[in-house]
C-alpha cells in the first residue's frame, strides 16, 4: 500500500509539471513564431494579436470558475479535460490550413490551459498531505514551470529552424499524451465539500465584456475608432463589465469576491500584476519581430537573442522569493520596476542596425527586474487575502496576469500600427519620396506590420528595394521604440503604487489582511504550500 501511495505520488508530481509545462511554454514559445507564420499565412499584424489573444483570453476569463469547477467536479476530472482539450487544440494548431483555423485552435488551446493551471496546484495539494513532501513537491512543480518559460523562445526558435512553425504544437502531443496516460490511472480524486457555486451569469458577463473589449481594441485602429462597429463594441463591452460587477456585488457566490478589493494592498498588487504582464508582452512580441524582420535573423536566432530576457526572469525569480521572505514585498517589487523601467528606456533608442551587443544587455535588465517582482507579488497579494481565501488570492493575481499579457497584445499591437501608419511616410519622406504617395503605401501596407518591408512596392516608391526597406523598418523601429515607452512608464508607475500602497515590510508577522508584510514568510515552498491548504 506505501509503495502505491508513493507510485501516485510521483506520478501526481510528475503529470502535474508536465501540464504546467505545456501551459507556459505555449504562452511564450508562439512568440517567436509569429514571424514565420505571418510569412506562410500571408497575416496582417490583426491576426498576430489574435493569434496571442485567442490563447490568453480565454486562459484568463477562465481560470477561476474553472478551480470552482475542479473543487466540485472532481480536479482530477477537469485536469484531464484540461489536458485532453489542450491536446485538441495542438492538433488543430499544428495542422491549421488558414488563420482561421489556427485561431480557433489557440482558442480550445487556452480553455484547455485554464483547467490545467488550476488543476494542477490543486492536485498536488490535496495529494501531498505531508508539509514537508508538499513543499518539496511544489518546489519541483515550479522549477520546471520556471524552465518552461525561461526556455520557451529558444525551443522554439529550434523547432521552427529544424521543422516548420507547427510543430511547436506538434511538441505537445506527445508530451501531453503521456500525461494522460499516466494520469488516468494513478491521480487521485478530489473535491472540496463545500465548494462555491459556479457563477455562470458573472463567467457569461465577463467573458463576453472582454472578448468585445479586447475585438475593439485589435480592429479599432483599422475600421475607425467612431466606425459603427467598433462603437457597438467598446459600449457591449462597457454595459457587460458593468453588469459583471454589479452582478458580482449581488451573488451569493461571486466569481470575483469584491470586499477582497477593499484592501488596498490586494488592489495595488493585482494592478501591478497585470501592468507587469502589460510589458512583458510588450518585450517579447515586438522583439521577436525586430531579431526577425528587421534584422533578418531566424527563428533560432530570435530566440538564442531573447535568452537574456528569459534567463533574468529564471535566474532572479528564486533569490527575489528569499529577499521578501526577509525584508517583505515591497522593496523587491519597487527595485525591480524601476530596473524593468530603465531597461526599456534604453531599448527605446534602439536602431534598425543596432548590434546585440548594445541590446543583450537591456533585455536582460528587464529580465532581471521582471524577476524581481513575481514572487514578491504572490507573497503579497496572499498576505492581502484572508486565510481562508489563500487558494481564490493566489488564482487571482494569475488571472490578472494574464489579463495584462492579454490587454498587451492588444493595445500595444494597436499602438505600433497607427505609429506604424504614421511613421512610414515621414521616413519615406526622407528618401525623396512624396508625402501623399508616403500615404498612399503606409494605408496599403501598414497592416502587414514587421513583415511590410518585405512587401513588393513596385514602381508606387522612386526607390531602390533596398532603400524602400530600409525607409518602412525605421519606420517599424519608430512604432516599436513608442511601445517601449509606454512600458517604462508603466513600470514607472507600478514602482510608486508599490511604495505608496504596499506599506511596509514586518518578516515573520502572522498572514491576514494587515498589509503585505504580513505574509513575508510566505515565500517559501512550505509555506505556500500551508497556505494552499485553504483551497484543498
Amino acid at each position: 500500500m506505501e509503495s502505491s501511495t508513493r507510485l501516485s505520488k510521483v506520478v501526481t508530481l510528475l503529470v502535474t509539471s508536465l501540464g504546467s509545462f505545456m501551459v507556459l511554454l505555449d504562452g511564450s514559445i508562439v512568440l517567436v513564431a509569429l514571424p514565420t507564420i505571418q510569412a506562410d499565412l500571408q497575416a496582417q499584424l490583426a491576426d498576430l494579436q489574435w493569434t496571442v489573444d485567442a490563447y490568453t483570453l480565454p486562459f484568463a476569463a477562465l481560470m477561476l470558475a474553472a478551480g470552482t469547477l475542479g473543487d466540485r467536479l472532481g480536479r482530477k476530472r477537469v485536469f484531464l479535460v484540461g489536458l485532453f482539450l489542450f491536446l485538441i487544440g495542438s492538433a488543430l494548431c499544428g495542422f491549421a490550413p488558414t488563420l482561421a483555423w489556427l485561431i480557433f485552435g489557440r482558442i480550445v488551446q487556452g480553455i484547455g490551459a485554464a483547467a490545467i493551471s488550476t488543476g494542477s496546484l490543486s492536485l498536488l495539494v490535496s495529494t501531498f498531505t505531508d508539509p514537508r513532501e508538499r513543499a518539496q513537491a511544489i518546489g519541483i512543480w515550479t522549477a520546471v514551470s520556471g524552465v518552461s518559460l525561461a526556455t520557451g523562445p529558444l525551443v522554439g526558435g529550434a523547432l521552427i529552424e529544424a521543422f516548420d512553425w507547427p510543430s511547436i504544437f506538434f511538441m505537445n502531443l506527445p508530451i501531453g499524451a503521456l500525461a494522460l496516460i499516466l494520469g488516468l490511472p494513478k491521480l487521485i480524486e478530489s473535491r472540496n465539500p463545500d465548494a462555491r457555486r459556479v457563477d455562470v451569469s458573472g463567467q457569461i458577463l465577463v467573458t463576453g465584456g472582454l472578448i468585445c473589449l479586447v475585438y475593439a481594441l485589435i480592429q479599432g485602429e483599422r475600421q475607425g475608432w467612431a466606425s459603427a462597429p467598433i462603437l457597438t463594441l467598446l459600449v457591449a463591452a462597457g454595459v457587460l463589465l458593468v453588469a459583471f460587477v454589479v452582478v458580482e456585488a449581488r451573488v451569493r457566490e461571486p466569481l470575483l469576491p469584491l470586499e477582497l478589493f477593499g484592501n488596498a494592498s490586494f488592489s495595488v498588487t493585482c494592478l501591478i500584476a497585470s501592468l507587469l504582464g502589460f510589458i512583458t508582452v510588450g518585450a517579447m512580441f515586438f522583439m521577436a519581430q525586430y531579431f526577425q524582420a528587421v534584422q533578418g535573423g531566424s527563428a533560432l536566432d530570435a530566440g538564442l537573442r531573447l535568452l537574456p530576457l528569459t534567463l533574468g526572469i529564471f535566474v532572479m525569480s528564486p533569490p527575489a522569493g528569499r529577499i521578501t521572505g526577509r525584508v517583505g514585498p515591497r522593496p523587491p517589487i519597487v527595485v525591480g520596476a524601476v530596473l524593468v523601467a530603465i531597461g526599456f528606456a534604453l531599448l527605446s533608442t534602439i536602431e534598425p542596425g543596432s548590434s546585440y551587443g548594445s541590446v543583450w544587455w537591456r533585455l536582460g535588465l528587464v529580465g532581471i527586474g521582471i524577476g524581481c517582482m513575481f514572487a514578491p507579488l504572490t507573497v503579497a497579494v496572499m498576505a492581502a487575502t484572508p486565510q481562508a481565501r489563500a487558494g481564490l488570492g493566489s488564482s487571482m493575481i494569475n488571472t490578472f496576469r494574464i489579463v495584462g499579457f492579454t490587454a498587451g497584445a492588444a493595445i500595444l499591437g494597436t499602438v505600433v500600427l497607427a505609429r506604424f501608419t504614421d511613421a512610414i511616410p515621414s521616413r519615406l519622406s526622407e528618401r525623396g519620396v512624396p508625402t501623399p504617395v508616403g500615404d498612399a503605401v503606409a494605408s496599403q501596407i501598414a497592416d502587414s506590420g514587421a513583415y511590410a518591408s518585405s512587401l513588393p512596392l513596385g514602381d508606387r516608391v522612386p526607390l531602390s528595394p533596398a532603400d524602400a526597406s530600409a525607409a518602412i523598418n525605421a519606420a517599424f523601429v519608430d512604432s516599436v521604440r513608442t511601445v517601449f515607452v509606454i512600458c517604462a512608464v508603466c513600470m514607472l508607475v507600478a514602482g510608486v503604487l508599490a511604495a505608496l500602497f504596499l506599506g511596509r515590510a514586518r518578516p515573520g508577522a502572522p498572514g491576514g489582511t494587515s498589509g503585505p508584510g504580513a505574509g513575508a514568510r510566505s515565500s517559501g515552498p512550505e509555506e505556500a504550500s500551508e497556505r494552499a491548504d485553504a483551497r484543498a
